[in-house]
């Protein structure tokens, strides 16, 4: 085993996966429900920076429709997070030595 070589390739590695986390910090992600009646926006660091509500979407008498609707714009708005988090992470060479 060369532990040069190894080292060489942790290294590489690692170099990798500092790159994909500060791709992925200054990445935003936009979720949207109800046609777009809300809007939920986060970092790649998972905060919620902006939420928008159009006006259609409050109604006095369902105030859980309107929470449900934020809680899936902004699963929407996390899940592309996570996607592309899974996407730009690099994947661990199989060879480490290991």
């Amino acid at each position: 085993m060369d532990m040069n070589a190894l080292l060489a390739q942790a290294q590489a590695v690692q170099a990798q996966l500092q790159s994909a986390q500060e791709e992925l910090a200054n990445s935003e992600f936009t979720g949207s429900a109800g046609g777009d009646l809300v809007v939920a926006t986060v970092k790649g660091s998972g905060e919620l920076t902006n939420l928008i509500i159009k006006p259609e979407a409050i109604d006095p008498d369902d105030a859980e429709g309107l929470a449900d609707l934020v809680l899936a714009a902004v699963r929407s708005a996390n899940s592309q997070l996570q996607a592309k988090a899974a996407a730009v992470m690099p994947q661990m060479p199989g060879g480490l030595g290991f």
